[in-house]
């Protein structure tokens, strides 16, 4: 059996965030969809503060200010999420 292995660091180039979705697209074209509702205070922030997102580092995770939410691309794709709002 062979086990897959990333041989890059996936990378954020883009993020959309709507009322029920967290979407990130990858640098290798990947996309990832989530539930906002994973993410309580992303869920519960204004549209404007939503959109208001600055890539972390190379694109490593996704920062809202407004709301002081950090989010991990690699912590996306292993799934985490937030339960609740801290």
């Amino acid at each position: 059996m062979t086990t897959l292995t990333l041989q890059t660091e996936p990378l954020a180039v883009d993020v959309a965030v709507t009322a029920t979705v967290l979407r990130v697209t990858l640098d290798d074209g990947r996309e990832l969809s989530v539930p906002v509702e994973w993410f309580p205070r992303l869920r519960d922030a204004s549209d404007l503060d939503r959109a208001n997102w600055r890539l972390i580092g190379r694109g490593e995770g996704i920062h809202w200010p407004a709301i002081d939410e950090d989010i991990s691309v690699r912590g996306l794709l292993a799934g985490h999420r937030q339960t609740r709002a801290a």
